[in-house]
């Protein structure tokens, strides 16, 4: 895959995942949204790698959409009468590949804007910089949040707060966002990247059949009023989980008393 808006680097099983528009404070476009779709779909289905990082390049995460280009590619297609194609590079379900992956973690290193923020906002954990700046601004457009923000920024927040920042578009850094739970975490710039690897290691070491089981269960079970529900696709998921080679390798290494072999698991199994 010819990547031209991200860096990509794997080091002991974790994917570290670049965007590399650092000009343009790694401002989203389509193709950028594309080829990050691919990388953490290419992750997904190599058992080398058990958990991806996505960092910026230079002093900003993603400081929104590129304006010229987005809207751009988006006037063109409004103005085709003929049924002609898209021009725009073919994305994935962007939500749906998040929560359904490998564990992801955002080490967010300076400005993240509307969509910069919420594209992070479905992975597992979210790490800035103390004075990273973070806002849901699309209000200040004329616009709504979208890839399903609107609910897990109340999930993250609660209602109150989820009103203030997605109504107001206002800023904040990230010492206050963690404080309102927007992210999970803030560290000083020099720690992020070490502390964001460090995170997605102790998630991506356990075994990958239950993560993905696990993500899946959050998905659809934070917002589920039936508790019987609940409980009966928990159910479901732990019997599946009791014929996975991962839980027999867990078993027979507490058994003899060793490290668990997961990766060793799974190419057997």
């Amino acid at each position: 895959m010819s990547l031209d808006t991200i860096l990509t680097e794997t080091s002991e099983g974790l994917l570290t995942i670049t965007l590399n528009r650092p000009d343009r404070l790694n401002a989203w476009t389509y193709k950028m949204g594309a080829e990050l779709g691919e990388a953490i779909a290419a992750a997904n289905a190599d058992d080398g790698i058990e958990a991806i990082v996505v960092t910026g390049a230079g002093r900003g995460f993603c400081a929104g959409a590129d304006i010229a280009d987005v809207f751009d590619a988006q006037q063109k297609d409004q103005q085709k009468n003929d049924g002609a194609a898209s021009e725009r590079p073919i994305m994935r379900n962007w939500v749906e590949l998040l929560r359904d992956s490998k564990p992801l973690v955002a080490a967010i290193n300076g400005a993240c804007i509307g969509v910069g923020l919420t594209q992070v906002l479905p992975m597992d954990y979210l790490i800035a910089s103390r004075d990273a700046k973070l806002s849901l601004r699309f209000i200040k457009m004329g616009l709504v949040p979208e890839l399903a923000s609107s609910q897990f920024v109340t999930l993250r927040c609660g209602f109150g707060v989820a009103s203030e920042l997605m109504l107001t578009g206002k800023t904040v850094s990230g010492e206050e966002a963690a404080a309102i739970r927007l992210i999970d975490r803030a560290v000083n710039a020099d720690d992020l990247l070490p502390a964001a690897r460090e995170m997605a290691k102790a998630m991506g070491s356990n075994p990958q059949s239950a993560l993905r089981a696990v993500k899946q269960l959050m998905t659809v079970n934070a917002a589920e009023a039936d508790i019987a529900a609940v409980q009966q696709r928990e159910l479901e998921a732990l019997q599946r989980c009791y014929t996975s080679p991962e839980h027999k390798e867990a078993i027979a290494a507490f058994l003899a008393k060793r490290e668990p072999d997961f990766r060793k698991a799974r190419q057997s199994g």
